[in-house]
């Protein structure tokens, strides 16, 4: 998804495995790993990140091979859907103008 691999195959110990990826140009990171959460892979639904541009993070995800929603246009953005390999589902929000 274009995310800088901060941390990748960290292995704590046989129960604890963490991978830290941050969104081009954010200065928040997400954590994914073994032992960092009890969920079960996929079961995470509706992550959203704001992005730049929605037409852009489409064309991106697209060209990674990675089956994405059009663009959803609504009054309070514009929205592209998608789902990781485990099912996890995400939506990038490209805010209105003016916000």
């Amino acid at each position: 998804m274009g995310f800088n691999a901060d941390y990748d195959a960290v292995v704590v110990n046989e129960n604890l495995r963490f991978v830290q990826l941050t969104p081009p140009g954010s200065a928040s990171s997400i954590v994914l790993g073994v032992g960092i959460t009890e969920m079960e892979p996929g079961s995470q639904k509706g992550i959203q990140i704001v992005v730049p541009n929605a037409d852009e993070a489409r064309r991106h995800l697209l060209d990674h091979g990675v089956q994405v929603e059009p663009v959803d246009e609504q009054e309070w953005g514009r929205f592209v859907y998608f789902a990781d390999p485990d099912g996890t589902t995400w939506a990038l929000q490209e805010l209105p103008k003016g916000d």
